[in-house]
């Protein structure tokens, strides 16, 4: 069954809000002369007020949860147990230069466990959403992982290293390791989406490094929910912890994971 239970209609009523202002400043961007300093002004005012927006519905729908988020930080709530966990816009540098292809992420951890996520496009209108033992959703329509068994016959997503970020020598062996034994690699740019991508089977597999929180913690639980794996790119539990992360159907992860081992 793909309906909602009240904790995902919260959930996805919160991501829903925070759209429509995105969605109205991303037509205003294409006005704008997006070279100038300005639209990056611009940008860092409409994530700011996304995400104010988000802390906002989710406070009054489930007040006293902690909230974790990309621009905020961590605001402790008085109910220890649960936190929510949110990137009101993945995909920034997307959005910047009017390519359509960002989301709204919203996890919710319970104990220390992730059991409820959304990730949201509001440009295709797509919403990707997961609840723990429940199964994966993109709207109305459950999705599971592909079936693909070879690499040779995969197309892997992943995320380069820019700009004082990451390290680009490594990702560049762990490219070497992978683009030779694959149908194809493709750089989306915007994490969390590819993430919902490998849980929708649109693409094979994933992997990245370096990525916070609020990058990983709703798209470990999407693919989860459709039958895939998620580790950190060495093959450990921790992908939260380290902002490393591969994910693939249960065929395809390890053979994944020991190319990515062999790149070290």
């Amino acid at each position: 069954m793909s309906t909602q239970t009240a904790l995902l209609k919260v959930m996805s009523d919160a991501a829903r809000k925070a759209a429509r202002g995105l969605n109205r400043d991303f037509g205003e961007l294409n006005e704008l002369q997006v070279s100038k300093k300005g639209a990056a002004d611009f940008v860092s005012a409409a994530d700011l007020k996304a995400e104010q927006t988000l802390f906002e519905a989710l406070e009054k729908a489930r007040p006293g949860y902690s909230f974790l988020g990309e621009e905020r930080g961590l605001i402790q709530g008085t109910d220890k147990t649960h936190t929510w966990i949110v990137d009101p816009l993945d995909g920034t540098t997307n959005f910047l230069h009017a390519i359509p292809h960002f989301a709204i992420n919203i996890a919710l951890q319970r104990e220390g466990a992730i059991v409820a996520a959304v990730t949201y496009n509001p440009v295709t209108n797509e919403l990707f959403w997961a609840e723990k033992g429940k199964g994966c959703f993109v709207n109305d329509k459950r999705l599971r992982v592909a079936a693909r068994t070879r690499l040779d016959e995969s197309v892997i997503g992943t995320g380069i290293p820019f700009l004082g970020h990451g390290q680009h020598a490594k990702f560049l062996k762990e490219l070497h390791q992978i683009s030779q034994r694959v149908a194809g690699v493709r750089r989306f740019g915007a994490a969390a989406l590819d993430l919902a991508y490998v849980a929708a089977g649109r693409l094979d597999g994933f992997w990245e490094r370096d990525l916070g929180p609020w990058d990983v913690a709703g798209g470990h639980l999407l693919i989860t929910e459709a039958g895939g794996k998620v580790t950190t790119i060495e093959g450990e539990d921790d992908v939260l912890g380290t902002g490393s992360i591969c994910a693939a159907n249960l065929d395809l992860h390890p053979l994944l994971v020991e190319r990515l081992k062999a790149a070290a």
